[in-house]
């Protein structure tokens, strides 16, 4: 049997035995007998690949100890070396399991690695990083298990095509089949959401969504859409800094979907980096006229922008309004990095939506 020692913290999906285990020395996903829980597990051989190059399931918590930013990088230990040199280039679902404090999303987002390498912030672990860009949520979670019960990825299931606990189910880092790929990709990017969720002059782009191809993954109108969905839907449809749920004639929400760091500047379409807001207050945080502190205190360049016009804009308690879901709430980077880039810095074009 494998060599078990104690550590503070749980290594990636490696099976345990008590708090803090890890089971060291042995690669479960090759199809090996492992060790954990007082009892042996039989695992499944990892599918095969030609070329170099493979799809993966990167598996995330939020309480993990490796503090991952799903947008920007990915830590794991040594032993997921191979697998993740193989998936540099290529495209990577984020999986987030079922026992996490929040409730696990299952499969929730997809991005591709860009490179490889030592992680600067601890040593003996080492770090992917995401290509600028490409991390992009799904409009819907898909859950581990497909609606007849059967796991998406077919390395999963046993002979019966029942899902199978522990072994490669364990594992952090998994491949993936292309064509699993595409239909998890498809389940949490279905082409109604994606349309439903696009602004008028974006709904013709999303449409031919239909069977989800990386080629698509690059497609900027359809990214807005579905950025647009997800920042909406997180913040209930409502202004960020007013609250205010405004909505057209027709029952259309009025709010739109901010990046809080533009993707020109590397900002990521995560929801993240998003911000609910209407179309004045859009106007207004692109220009550098308000912006958001650490503690979600609405800022205001109270030398441009009239008392008067801020009383009747930012909500009494001067604070923004927050999604439900913690995981939704804008990244503290991203805030330091609009009011470092942007607040008090940038020249008005025209003259203010105001008046």
């Amino acid at each position: 049997p494998p060599r078990i020692f104690r550590d503070r913290t749980w290594g990636r999906g490696v099976p345990r035995e008590g708090r803090g285990a890890r089971v060291r020395g042995h690669d479960a996903a090759r199809g090996a007998a492992e060790w954990g829980c007082g009892r042996r597990l039989r695992t499944r051989a990892r599918p095969r690949f030609a070329g170099r190059m493979v799809k993966l399931v990167l598996q995330h918590r939020p309480d993990s100890g490796y503090r991952d930013e799903p947008d920007r990088h990915y830590n794991f230990p040594p032993r997921y070396r191979r697998d993740l040199e193989q998936g540099a280039g290529d495209w990577a679902l984020y999986y987030e399991p079922v026992k996490v404090r929040e409730g696990g999303r299952g499969y929730f987002a997809v991005a591709r690695i860009e490179r490889i390498g030592p992680n600067p912030d601890r040593e003996g672990e080492l770090r992917a990083w995401i290509e600028p860009g490409s991390y992009l949520d799904f409009v819907r979670p898909v859950a581990r298990l497909r609606p007849d019960g059967r796991p998406w990825e077919s390395a999963l299931a046993g002979a019966d095509g029942r899902p199978q606990t522990g072994g490669l189910a364990q594992s952090a880092v998994r491949r993936l089949p292309e064509g699993e790929f595409a239909a998890i990709l498809a389940a949490g990017l279905p082409a109604e959401a994606v349309a439903a969720g696009a602004t008028e002059g974006l709904a013709e782009a999303a449409a031919p969504f239909r069977r989800p191809v990386v080629a698509q993954l690059t497609n900027r109108p359809l990214r807005d859409a579905v950025f647009r969905d997800r920042v909406l839907a997180a913040y209930g449809y409502r202004c960020a800094v007013s609250e205010l749920g405004l909505r057209n004639g027709g029952g259309a929400p009025e709010v739109q979907a901010a990046h809080i760091r533009p993707v020109a500047r590397q900002g990521s379409d995560s929801v993240r980096n998003g911000l609910a807001l209407s179309a004045t207050l859009h106007w207004m945080f692109d220009r550098g006229l308000i912006s958001v502190a650490e503690d979600h205190r609405i800022l205001v360049s109270r030398n441009k922008v009239p008392p008067e016009v801020a009383g009747r804009l930012i909500r009494p308690e001067g604070r923004i309004f927050l999604p439900a879901d913690r995981r939704d709430w804008p990244h503290p980077e991203n805030l330091r990095w609009h009011r470092e880039n942007v607040y008090g810095q940038l020249e008005a074009a025209g003259p203010p939506p105001w008046g």
